[in-house]
């Protein structure tokens, strides 16, 4: 699932957690990405993607959403600044690998600027699924991101935003709070922040985009035991400043202890959220002015 939550942000100041940027992919395309399958979907519906979509996706991982939106018959390029996940795309997405309806003008590419091209038509879609309202900066960090990517759409073409929704209804947001609360990590972009009700309305009008609908989507994450929990959370980077202020070990200890009030009978995981979307549109030409009819 995506970044669900949200990328990998390393705050400012202090030290960068030490990490295995393979093993945490693998970790995030293994476990954590199809916990957003149902945002995907939903999206999809309601935008009835399909064979004449030419989707453009920001923050795509290691591919789950693309592929989704190519089985549609979608033409897809995704973009993402993670070599790690991008390798894993490619291995979902690029010939060989999957069906010929997944095999159809699959792109992976590293920046916004090189999914553009001369001979490249302007993209039908744009969907940045990586949920924003966890840490601080992200809101900023989205709208700069579309800012530069929406050029490359269709003058109307529908962008969709997603974020986390009220922190009442998302069990993980209180796991979060839970670990991050005695971590005391550092202040600074990149650093834990509660989610928001206007995020994504923020990050459009930063992009210069024009809000055109919403929903919400049930996506609870379920994890087969507590240690692959421990894993797909911490492969989000959300709590990358919880690791960077103590150790890993001792996040992972909280992590898990945060997580047994959610473990079932069999051993499972299972944690209710719930996920906003936004959809905006890329600006339109004024209509021509009409010329004056004077009257007799």
């Amino acid at each position: 699932m995506t970044p669900v939550l949200v990328r990998q942000y390393p705050p400012h100041t202090g030290p960068a957690p030490r990490v295995d940027p393979g093993a945490r992919a693998r970790d995030w395309s293994e476990i954590q990405e199809r916990m957003l399958v149902p945002l995907y979907e939903a999206v999809y519906e309601r935008l009835e993607v399909g064979p004449g979509t030419r989707l453009l996706g920001l923050g795509c991982g290691s591919g789950l959403a693309l592929l989704t939106a190519a089985y549609r018959g979608a033409a897809v390029t995704g973009v993402d600044s993670s070599p790690e996940r991008l390798a894993l795309a490619r291995e979902r997405l690029l010939p060989d690998t999957r069906g010929p309806r997944a095999r159809a003008a699959a792109r992976l590419v590293g920046s916004p600027l090189d999914a553009a091209g001369p001979r490249t038509p302007p993209y039908t879609l744009v969907t940045a699924f990586e949920p924003i309202g966890c840490l601080t900066g992200d809101t900023e960090r989205l709208g700069d991101q579309l800012a530069a990517a929406t050029p490359l759409a269709r003058l109307g073409a529908p962008v969709v935003l997603a974020g986390w929704g009220p922190p009442e209804r998302c069990a993980t947001s209180a796991v979060l709070r839970v670990v991050l609360g005695p971590a005391e990590p550092p202040r600074g972009v990149g650093t834990p922040r509660p989610a928001l009700r206007d995020d994504l309305e923020e990050a459009a009008c930063h992009a210069g985009l024009r809000p055109d609908g919403s929903g919400r989507v049930v996506c609870p994450f379920g994890y087969a035991d507590l240690d692959s929990a421990v894993r797909g959370l911490l492969s989000t980077g959300l709590l990358d400043a919880a690791v960077t202020a103590t150790d890993r070990a001792r996040v992972d200890e909280e992590l898990t202890q945060a997580l047994r009030p959610y473990r079932r009978r069999d051993g499972t995981v299972w944690m209710p959220n719930v996920f906003r979307y936004l959809i905006a549109r890329t600006p339109q030409p004024p209509l021509p002015a009409q010329p004056e009819i004077r009257g007799r």
